[in-house]
């Protein structure tokens, strides 16, 4: 297994770096610290400036795999593309990974997701999985992930995210916590929210959902569930216990493309009020269908 984190050398940089590096451990996953500069350019000025970006970003990727812990096996990459999640997303492909890591825009809130221009970008193409680091998380003192947060409804979809949920749970040997989010579904409907029956089909919906992970985990592993409770999907998701090292695993949009991320609107008020990172799963199984990338520089250790 392989994860990629698009790194840059920032502080959201450094925030994915430590996601990657918790997932990788958890996940006995090899990681890719891949950075991605424009391309060389005829003009003989920028060439020469095209040359030192590339040196310094070698050095830049070297420091980087320098702080990774020798446990988990290493490598990094410099690719050259016009665009940061373009170049990242055929690096991935190149390499077979699983899920891409990145972190998000600097200028969000300590402890809290803020998308910047290439988490959006991947949000709205990425094949695979995508975590997301929120901003400050490299000063998580967690070795690897605590417990995986399942959250789903009752839409297309859901069934992935759970079975996705269910075998990261059983690699990582960590406790899988399940929410329903069945009370937050219709919120744009007013009539929905009058319905006396909602409360018993969200437990009942929640309690669907404990059955069918049991039966997938081994009996040494611990599963909970519990139903979102709030006015809005921020209330519910700041009425729940977070700790260090702890991810939350969503679905993309029923308008997502197959095989494509989109988030939805109840993931994208969720990703406001987390303060741990999100694993976004596509609409449907993933099959490597990406092109290729050009050869870029890579050294591992």
């Amino acid at each position: 297994m392989r994860l990629i984190v698009g790194y840059l050398a920032t502080p959201t940089g450094e925030d994915g770096l430590v996601l990657g590096v918790q997932l990788a451990r958890s996940l006995g996953a090899a990681l890719d610290i891949c950075m991605v500069v424009p391309p060389d350019r005829a003009v003989p000025a920028e060439a020469r400036f095209a040359e030192l970006l590339a040196q310094r970003g070698r050095a830049w990727l070297d420091q980087a795999a320098a702080s990774v812990p020798d446990d988990i096996e290493t490598a990094v990459h410099l690719s050259f593309s016009e665009s940061f999640s373009s170049g990242l997303m055929d690096e991935a492909a190149r390499l077979g990974s699983d899920a891409i890591v990145v972190g998000g825009a600097k200028d969000g809130l300590l402890g809290r997701h803020t998308l910047g221009t290439v988490s959006t970008e991947l949000l709205h193409s990425a094949p695979i999985p995508l975590a997301l680091a929120p901003f400050g998380y490299r000063t998580s003192t967690a070795d690897r992930i605590r417990e995986v947060t399942c959250a789903m409804g009752t839409r297309t979809g859901a069934d992935l995210v759970l079975r996705t949920a269910v075998r990261s749970c059983e690699r990582m040997h960590t406790s899988l916590r399940l929410l329903s989010l069945v009370p937050l579904d219709d919120t744009s409907d007013i009539e929905s929210l009058r319905d006396p029956d909602r409360e018993a089909r969200a437990i009942d919906h929640a309690q669907q959902m404990l059955d069918a992970a049991r039966s997938g985990l081994p009996d040494s592993l611990t599963v909970t569930s519990s139903v979102a409770d709030g006015s809005t999907v921020e209330a519910a998701v700041s009425g729940l216990t977070w700790e260090d090292g702890d991810v939350v695993v969503v679905g993309s949009s029923r308008l997502a493309q197959p095989r494509r991320l989109f988030l939805g609107s109840t993931a994208s008020k969720m990703l406001r009020a987390l303060p741990v990172p999100m694993v976004v799963v596509p609409s449907t199984e993933f099959r490597s269908d990406m092109p290729s990338s050009t050869d870029p520089t890579e050294a591992s250790r």
